[in-house]
This record gives structure tokens, C-alpha cells and sequence, in this order.
């Protein structure tokens, strides 16, 4: 849609959306079932962005109370409550949402088995209200074939398809490779006062510089930062921390919003684990450690998934039970350490350590991308990993400490200390839970390289319960909207499977409280 408004716009439209993930998708359907005519801007050449590679498991609530006295537990004071209250809401009627949107293009949504209440991640106020939504099998849908660029769960995929499928239903505007660069003010400036209000972006499309007016306001739903190596060295103790999947999540929009004075929250929290670090760079991002079934503190019986490895840090020790509850969420912050005396981050890297026996019971890990040209899948017994040099072998655990540079008395004592723990079942240092215990025993003796891994961060803009983004005075910047993990309301604690449906929840929050606005000029 063309314009020529005193602006000078080049294109205009009611509401633009910025990000074509979960979020991003969802807002701008929900934007043109409001009736707003709508565009959605993508910086990369492929749409989907982190949301694709992920299972896809949308986390749900029987309660919308329980859940609320449970997000509140978990984020500790963080996050205001209305704004916890809307996520709530949302985990109560995500089963609904879903279902609508998959049967408005011939899909159906898993239940009986799913509804079952699995529970929260640990044993606070309300935990026991939560389950999981996914998608069913697509007939003659193939994932692969569908993404070849993408590497993951094909739950993620089914999920994103469905979203894809729901948009070519409405008239909404796609550009793809077309990142935006700055937000337009009514101030005539980008760095506008708190009152300006927001009424368009500059754009790159087909490669030229754009100006394109948004007539009622601007959804970001660009992701988090886990790719912009400048952002994580000040907000984060520690560095390096791997991005595990794609690189288009670089602080875009979060920059946007500070021009305009947002305020930002959770800037320290990011959902991470740990994982290897392939040493060629052919892949260029951390690969996680495979996962093991979480488990609730106070119950082992969801622990009982061998985890063939330990870790030690760069004396040859332990340092920490290498199986926590979630370890996806939490597993990166043992890694934080700094010793003062050494002026170093004795665990970065750490080594992840196992014999023949445990290299040949899974795979060890599962690498997660979009991103066209990179083709990387990790051997089902882990043998062309020896051969790229991501896993280091040896005869002997002498040998072996040689090769990640400790000392060999020291890795000795700590393995040996290990298998004693196995065979007594219990780990008197760190408390792994027995279940997922594995002795160290078998030559030839494995090492792999380990770094704390970001899945996502949850840093970025503040907004309220109506998804409007914050200024530093507590005031909603005009027609600006966040969605997704664009400042996500998760401060402390993270829930499995709860970004995405926070993406849903707070996709159809912004583009709703964005099609009432009234629209300028």
C-alpha cells in the first residue's frame, strides 16, 4: 500500500509487525481478524526464526489460578502481577486458541493423553495445574522436506506450518529479508521523548532503505540477543556463552525500543544449558547435550534416564550434579563462577567425560538451527563426532588428561570418586539423583569441550499487561508493542514449554490492544 503522506512514508499500513516467529505470527493474524491491515517484516530469508527448531509442546493450565500463584513463585517478585495474570489467562485457554487455529486449516490438536496433569518443573503453589498442547501428526506432512534449513523437533516445525497455513488464509502483507532498522516517531526524531508517539519503521526492502507508516502501531516480536556478542558481555558475568540455534536473534528491537527510552527487565535471565563445542567451526553454534526426562525436586521417579556423562572444570573436579530438575533452563548457571585469586572462569570450558560403554548407548547430542547452507546432523553412535575432533579419545584417563590439559592424579581421583557414588547410589557431592547415574569404567575414555549454551533470553523491554512497552518513567510508550521473547515476562524461573505459548499468549494481547488504536493522520 502506497503513501504519500507529509511523512514522506513510502508504504503505510495499520499495524507492522516486526518478527516472523510464534509471535510475530500469531499477532499478525490476529491483527487482520481484527480487521487492520497488517505487514509483516522478517530480516531473515526464511521465516520461523528459534520458535521453528523447538518441540513445539505449548505449556497449558486446567487453573488459571493455580497457574498464577505457581508464576508467581517462580519469578520471585520480578514481573508485576497483572502482567503474570495474562499469561496465566492465557496457559488456561492456549488448548482452545490452538485448537481454532489448527481446525480453521484442517488440523487437530492432541488431548486426552495430553491434558493429564504433568505438573511444573518444581513443587511450588499451584504446580500440579500443568500440562501440555501439541499439534497431532500431519498426514503427508514431512518436516524436513517442508524445512530442509531446519534442525530440531519437527514439533516446532508441525506448529510453525499451521501458523503459515492460517496466514496464507488472510490478506497480510509478507517481506521476507527485510529487517528494520529504526522506529518512526511523530517527534520527527528517533530518539524522541517519552509523549512521541510511534507511527511507522525504516525498513531495508529489496535492498533499499524504507519508510513504512504504521497507522495504528508496531508490534516487535524480533527475539532476544543470544547473538549479539556485545549485549551478553555487559548484561552477563560470563563469556562465552554459545547461542544453540541460528543467528538471526541479534537485539534488534530491543535496541529499537531503548532509543525511545524503554525500560528493560530480566536482562540476566536466559533459558540455558551447556553443551560441546565443535572445535573446526564448521558448526558454529553450541550443540546440547542430549536431553534427559526433567524431574521434581522431592520425587526421582521422573529421574531415571542414564546420563552417561560428568563434567569437570579445567582442574579435573566436579563441580556440579550435571542432572538438575530442568536442566535446559538452569544448567548453564553453574558455569557463572569467577575465581578472583586467578582472574578466570575456572569452568569455562568445562569437559564432558564418558567411556566406551556410555558412547555407545544414544546419541550424545542434538545440534538445532535455521539457517539456510548449514547442513549438520550429529551419528547415531557418535563416531563421526571422534572423527571431526568434537569428542577427543583415548586409551587410558591418563592419556585422557593430557589431551583437555589437567592433571592426571586429579581426573583419576575424580572419576574414581564418581563410580564410587554409582555404586553406593549416591552422589555425596552434588546430590544427582541416582537414576540417571552411569559409572566411568570402560576404555577407550571420551572428552568433549562444554560451554554454557542460551536456548533464548528472556531479557529485553518491559511491558505491561497489555504488552505496550515501558518507558524508563513507568509510562507506555504510544503504539509500541513487544511479543515473544522480546522481554519476556519470565524473571527468574522458566517453565518447559512456556515460551511458546507466551508467544501465542502475547501475540494476540499486542495485536488486540493494537487494532483499537485510532489510527493518525
Amino acid at each position: 500500500m502506497a503513501g504519500t503522506d507529509t511523512r514522506n512514508f513510502d508504504l503505510q499500513t495499520d499495524i507492522v509487525v516486526a518478527g516472523y516467529g510464534f509471535a510475530g505470527g500469531v499477532a499478525a493474524i490476529e491483527a487482520a481478524d481484527a480487521g487492520a491491515g497488517v505487514m509483516l517484516l522478517e530480516k531473515m530469508p526464511d521465516p520461523g526464526g528459534i520458535s521453528i527448531c523447538s518441540a513445539g509442546s505449548m505449556r497449558s493450565a486446567h487453573d488459571a489460578g493455580e497457574a498464577f500463584e505457581y508464576l508467581r513463585a517462580t519469578n520471585a517478585g520480578r514481573t508485576p502481577d497483572d502482567v503474570l495474570k495474562v499469561l496465566a489467562d492465557g496457559m488456561a485457554g492456549i488448548g482452545d486458541y490452538l485448537a481454532k487455529l489448527a481446525g480453521a486449516v484442517g488440523l487437530t490438536v492432541s488431548s486426552a493423553a495430553n491434558r493429564q496433569r504433568s505438573g511444573g518443573n518444581y513443587p511450588l503453589a499451584g504446580w500440579q495445574t500443568f500440562y501440555h498442547t501439541l499439534l497431532d501428526e500431519i498426514p503427508g506432512f514431512d518436516a524436513e522436506t517442508a524445512y530442509p534449513h531446519v534442525a530440531g523437533l519437527a514439533g516446532g516445525r508441525r506448529l510453525f506450518h499451521m501458523l503459515e497455513e492460517n496466514i496464507k488464509k488472510r490478506e497480510i502483507d509478507i517481506r521476507l529479508e527485510s529487517p528494520v532498522s529504526k522506529l518512526i516517531t511523530d517527534a520527527g526524531n528517533h530518539g524522541g521523548s517519552g509523549a512521541a508517539e510511534v507511527i511507522g519503521v525504516e525498513a531495508s526492502i529489496d535492498g533499499k532503505s524504507t519508510r513504512i507508516g504504521a497507522r495504528k502501531a508496531v508490534i516487535l516480536a524480533t527475539g532476544g540477543f543470544e547473538c549479539d556478542e556485545d549485549m551478553k558481555s555487559q548484561f552477563w558475568q560470563m563469556m562465552p556463552v554459545l547461542p544453540a540455534m541460528g543467528r538471526q536473534n541479534t537485539g534488534d528491537g530491543i535496541r529499537m525500543a531503548q532509543q525511545l527510552g524503554a525500560r528493560l527487565w530480566h536482562m540476566w535471565h536466559y533459558h540455558g544449558s551447556y553443551g560441546l563445542k565443535d572445535p573446526s567451526g564448521d558448526f558454529p553454534y553450541g550443540i546440547r547435550l542430549k536431553r534427559l526426562p526433567d524431574w521434581v525436586p522431592g520425587d526421582d521417579s521422573r529421574a531415571r534416564a542414564e546420563m552417561v556423562w560428568i563434567l569437570v572444570d579445567r582442574n579435573g573436579r566436579r563441580f556440579m550434579n550435571e542432572n538438575p530438575p530442568y536442566t535446559q533452563d538452569t544448567g548453564a548457571r553453574n558455569f557463572e563462577r569467577f575465581d578472583p585469586v586467578t582472574q578466570s572462569f575456572p569452568r569455562l570450558p568445562a569437559h564432558m567425560i564418558c567411556d566406551e560403554a556410555g558412547r555407545k548407548s544414544y546419541r550424545l547430542a542434538d545440534p538445532c538451527y535455521n539457517e539456510r547452507g548449514l547442513d549438520f546432523t550429529w551419528s547415531e553412535d557418535n563416531s563421526a563426532e571422534i572423527e571431526k575432533g568434537i569428542l577427543q579419545r583415548a586409551g587410558t584417563i591418563g592419556e585422557l588428561a593430557a589431551i583437555i590439559g589437567v592433571d592426571a592424579a586429579d581426573l583419576n581421583e575424580t572419576i574414581e570418586r564418581w563410580n564410587r557414588f554409582c555404586e553406593a547410589e549416591r552422589d555425596q557431592d552434588f546430590g544427582r539423583m541416582p537414576g540417571s547415574f552411569a559409572a566411568i569404567r570402560t576404555p577407550p575414555f571420551y572428552a568433549g569441550e562444554v560451554w554454557p549454551v542460551v536456548s533464548n533470553t528472556q531479557g529485553g523491554p518491559e511491558h505491561d499487561a497489555s504488552q505496550r512497552i515501558i518507558d524508563v518513567n513507568g509510562a507506555p510508550i504510544p503504539r509500541l508493542y513487544a511479543a515473544g521473547e522480546m522481554g519476556s515476562a519470565f524473571g527468574h524461573l522458566y517453565l518447559s514449554g512456556s515460551n511458546i505459548t507466551e508467544c501465542f499468549v502475547t501475540g494476540r494481547v499486542a495485536a488486540r490492544h493494537a487494532a483499537e488504536q485510532t489510527g493518525f493522520g
